[in-house]
């Protein structure tokens, strides 16, 4: 036979038991005989208690009473027929009144015994399979509603009752003697003790009745009907990744259900383990999900770990002193004390001197816990062999679970891993020599960032979530979003990685979406749905979000930004940028945001800032990680400069070609920006201290390619007129190439430590004598490539290209 339990929620209501009826005759239909346990219908429980509080403090309970038969009545009006409902309504009107009566009395005592708790509490299960047995009855008839209390015996510990087991077991076994041909209805959650006085089984009790009946009648499964598809990996509403087990052993559940997993309650699954009976937790409202199974065994698995839990509200007392150091018996008095008041310890670890010990407790227990220590060891803290102890609150407990992880290398690394790269202060931790939970203490507001990041790092199988914030939606922003809106599909099937934008500003609105913005249409929710731009308040959104591997992402050309990069990294926020101004200033800043980035463990990625698209930057680093030394570099880096020298040729003058570059878009508003050099200093500058050199602007030799007259004109209209004067010092400079077979290019070159850029003419020996268009093009000499340099080359400006190389930068952090 099988047992089915179904949970509150799977009474909740009229559909919800219509579910549950199908699933009860489906069983009984292919002749499985089931033993049906009902939790009482959802909500009632807590209706119940707060009826019985509030008569013990006199305040009326008459309309959540009437709450609570209503809710019953429908079911009955709804579900059974109009000839059958006067019996049970009456029968269920009794119950209610038995309820109003108990009520009463509590009211007049003023006074709520534990006792008389478990009695009022005890209606909710006994309307509840009552109620659901007379549905069923009119389909099976067999049908029978079963008060458990006569049959479950245990001692007077109201509240938390234990369970009397030889008893117990003698007259389940007579009731399944006397009701062979019955479909039972089995209240869950209640049993008696020896003078019949109603107790209840703790939390997770209708459970724990399932287990019991199952465990003595050698049921051949036990089915726990909820709400969810089986026990998760995680926690599925801070987790929205998690999914359900298969299969796990019954030692993985403990562990899960102690930590946090609220399908199944620790204590269900005793008699079961003894049993060997398998444990299978089901949907009621997906029935044709198999659920997870629950086994002795759990087998092999594709998993590192089986699940993620946690404890979302825990206190820690820090107890240190001398005299723990070689005190045999000093742990077992700590605990028998705690133990002995009902304390519940959570998590214990001490330091390998003995100096110190650190444990977990419910928060409600915290100062009790504090009151018995400094009582019991009122002398040693007199002598000052021990110190007062410390709490800690507002702290929570995350844990990994599974068999998987004994004896496998790098589980622990892999943890702490995620929570370091992300920011997380671990406080203690705590393994079992089992080796099937590793367990840390962490403050309570990283809980949810904490359970992302390592959901992510352990399943393999899912996708790496990036949470992104943008600054910057000109060209490059908003040519990036529509990069990754289009790569969206090929980045989760081929990466394992989904980017998700959450925050984008630019200098008028900024908005925020922890669920991801829709890039088909973020310029309208920016402008619709966003508030007034602020990029202290961004980035401090940014922060008080507190989301798993973020990245923030400058697409911007102003200094501002800039000046916020220390704090994001010390908030462990990756970094992506195009914006040159943070690597090109003083060299202390270079050196401060690089050294921040190394200490929080982020990386700090700018590849767009000296070549656009092209991997330079990256390219440098790799030679340089591998060993080769570095001799030198020659660059252009510039794609305006690159055009007007390519084009500046035949009958051209040098005027026209600007003057074209200008209308093609190729140049700054002011070409001065572009033609004075300062943006391919910049970048040789990045360069040069990516080498290893602490170089500053002022040391780079800056070689002009206009004459003074034209850099001092006081408008464009007055440049161009200055340029028009110059074409003498042009076509010049054109001839004297030209008779030489050589071609003019504005070169930057780093040799010895020395930064210097300037005109120079090369012949077609030079990698840069047919270099065309704008491209950007670096020659790097070194050991191994010392013959034969190593010649990147290709487009070194434009949108697409440096929204690519941003986007690169994006991927390369989620790698």
């Amino acid at each position: 036979m099988k047992i089915l339990k179904f949970g509150g929620t799977s009474v909740g209501s009229v559909e919800s038991i219509k579910a549950v009826l199908s699933i009860v005759k489906e069983s009984y239909d292919a002749g499985e005989k089931p033993l049906v346990v009902l939790s009482a219908m959802s909500g009632i429980t807590n209706l119940l208690t707060k009826m019985a509080e509030d008569a013990a403090e006199g305040k009326p309970f008459a309309e959540d009473l009437k709450l609570m038969e209503e809710k019953h009545f429908e079911v009955v009006k709804k579900l059974i027929a109009v000839k059958f409902q006067n019996p049970v309504l009456t029968r269920l009107k009794l119950l209610i009144n038995e309820l109003e009566d108990l009520l009463q009395g509590v009211t007049a005592l003023k006074e709520l015994s534990n006792q008389s708790k478990d009695l009022i509490i005890s209606y909710g299960e006994r309307c509840s399979n009552y109620l659901v047995s007379k549905v069923m009855e009119q389909e099976i008839p067999e049908s029978e509603y079963i008060n458990a209390s006569y049959y479950i015996k245990t001692d007077s510990n109201f509240g938390n009752a234990h369970l009397n087991e030889p008893l117990t077991n003698q007259l389940i076994q007579a009731l399944s003697q006397t009701h062979a041909d019955k479909l039972l209805f089995v209240t869950g959650f209640i049993g008696s003790n020896e003078k019949g006085r109603i107790t209840t089984l703790g939390r997770g009790g209708s459970d724990y009745t399932a287990a019991i009946f199952g465990s003595v009648l050698n049921a051949t499964a036990i089915e726990i009907w909820t709400d969810v598809n089986g026990m998760l990996t995680a926690d599925p509403r801070i987790v929205k990744k998690a999914f359900s087990l298969p299969l796990l052993s019954y030692t993985e559940a403990m562990e899960l259900s102690y930590f946090g997993a609220k399908v199944i309650y620790p204590p269900t699954m005793v008699p079961a383990f003894m049993k060997k009976i398998p444990i299978i937790i089901r949907n009621t409202f997906q029935p044709k999900f198999s659920g997870t199974v629950i086994q002795f065994e759990s087998g092999k698995s594709a998993y590192p770990i089986k699940g993620i839990s946690s404890i979302s509200e825990v206190s820690v007392i820090n107890l240190t002193g001398s005299g723990m150091v070689g005190k045999s018996g000093f742990s077992g008095r700590l605990f028998t004390l705690l133990a002995r008041e009902q304390i519940n310890v959570i998590l214990i670890t001490q330091s390998s001197s003995e100096h110190s010990i650190t444990f977990a407790v419910n928060p409600n227990d915290s100062q009790k816990a504090v009151e018995l220590i400094q009582n019991e060891f009122e002398l040693e803290l007199l002598a000052n062999k021990l110190s007062m102890p410390v709490v800690e609150g507002d702290l929570s407990i995350l844990a990994i679970v599974g068999e998987n992880m004994k004896r496998t290398p790098g589980m622990s690394g892999k943890l702490f891993h995620a929570l370091g790269r992300n920011g997380i202060n671990v406080r203690a931790i705590a393994q079992g020599s089992s080796e099937f939970n590793i367990s840390v203490i962490i403050n309570k507001e990283d809980l949810s960032k904490a359970l992302n990041a390592v959901h992510d790092a352990f399943f393999a199988e899912l996708k790496k979530t990036l949470h992104v914030f943008n600054i910057g939606t000109g060209n490059i922003g908003s040519t990036l979003f529509s990069q990754l809106n289009k790569q969206h599909d090929f980045l989760e099937e081929q990466n394992d990685i989904e980017i998700k934008v959450v925050g984008i500003s630019n200098s008028r609105r900024m908005y925020f979406n922890e669920d991801g913005i829709d890039l088909n249409s973020w310029k309208e929710e920016l402008e619709n749905d966003g508030e007034v731009a602020d990029l202290a308040t961004f980035i401090s959104k940014m922060q008080e979000m507190n989301l798993p591997n973020c990245v923030f992402i400058d697409n911007t050309a102003s200094k501002l930004p800039s000046t916020y990069y220390e704090n994001i990294f010390q908030s462990n926020i990756s970094i992506v940028t195009c914006n040159k101004i943070a690597n090109s200033g003083d060299y202390s800043q270079y050196r401060l945001l690089h050294e921040t980035a190394r200490k929080h463990g982020v990386d700090f990625f700018y590849e767009t800032n000296v070549g656009a698209g092209l991997p330079i930057v990256r390219v440098l680093k790799d030679l340089m990680m591998s060993g080769d030394r570095l001799l030198k570099i020659e660059a252009i880096l510039s794609g305006t400069i690159s055009y007007i020298f390519n084009n500046f040729k035949g009958d051209a003058s040098f005027y026209d070609v600007v003057k074209k570059a200008q209308e093609l878009g190729f140049t700054e508003p002011d070409p001065r920006d572009d033609l004075g050099g300062i943006d391919f200093m910049r970048k040789m500058l990045i360069l040069g201290r990516d080498a290893g050199y602490p170089i500053e602007s002022s040391d780079v030799e800056l070689g002009n390619i206009l004459p003074e007259s034209c850099l001092q004109a006081n408008s464009v209209d007055e440049f161009y007129a200055e340029l028009l004067k110059a074409d003498d010092y042009f076509n010049n400079l054109k001839r004297e190439a030209e008779e030489q077979g050589k071609v003019i290019r504005y070169i930057g070159s780093l040799e010895n430590g020395k930064v210097s850029i300037s005109l120079q003419m090369v012949d077609e020996s030079h990698p840069f004598y047919a270099l065309s268009g704008s491209d950007n093009i670096i020659s790097f000499t070194t050991e191994r490539y010392k013959e034969r340099p190593l010649v990147v080359k290709g487009p070194g400006a434009g949108a697409e290209v440096t929204a690519a190389g941003v986007f690169a930068d994006l991927v390369n952090v989620g790698a």
